[in-house]
């Protein structure tokens, strides 16, 4: 999957913001300790070791339906994204996917002791627009634990409407889509510039 896509630069009010795509020879260990995190616990991740979480890097590598992505903040590496065809992964047997429908996940990396504001809504405008503008999507999905009430507030400020609740293995997700004007008319949208 090394030829697809280029990376996403974008100006934000907590300092610029650059996407690339994933390496996973040097970004494992880094994403594997975000995963770890105890506010990482609905991606539930956190008993993979390094050695594991190079493998699922580069499983996802090797797909040509997902893709891996490392966010830095002002060049500092702060958040990991997904994104996937839900017409062929994950999504396959409870999404009626349209054409340019795009599954995102986002994990931002733990606040540590000088939380930065507006850093998740900047990260989550960053991806949204790496979706639509740079990905090409018409719709961007997304399937959290009902019960992350945190990843709730960020979709609906996003523009998420959601559609139901489906069972994805040991959990009941929300999927939620949002389309290109939901993202143009949402709070969020204006976070990035």
């Amino acid at each position: 999957m090394t030829a697809r896509t280029p990376s996403l630069v974008v100006a934000t009010a907590v300092g610029e913001i650059a996407i690339d795509r994933v390496v996973p020879s040097r970004d494992a260990a880094l994403v594997g300790r975000w995963l770890a995190d105890p506010h990482a616990a609905f991606w539930q991740m956190s008993d993979l070791d390094e050695a594991q979480v190079r493998r699922y890097l580069d499983g996802l590598d090797a797909d040509p339906h997902q893709d891996a992505w490392l966010g830095s903040v002002e060049g500092t590496p702060t958040f990991f994204a997904e994104t996937y065809d839900p017409a062929k992964v994950l999504l396959t047997d409870v999404h009626d996917a349209q054409p340019g429908d795009l599954g995102m996940h986002v994990l931002v990396s733990a606040p540590g002791e000088h939380p930065r504001r507006g850093l998740t809504g900047a990260v989550m405008a960053s991806v949204m627009r790496l979706c639509f503008d740079t990905l090409g999507a018409l719709r961007v999905v997304v399937e959290p634990d009902v019960r992350n009430e945190a990843i709730a507030r960020k979709n609906a400020e996003a523009g998420f409407r959601g559609l139901r609740e489906v069972r994805l293995g040991d959990k009941i997700a929300r999927l939620s889509v949002c389309t290109r004007d939901d993202f143009a008319r949402s709070t969020l949208a204006g976070g990035a510039r």
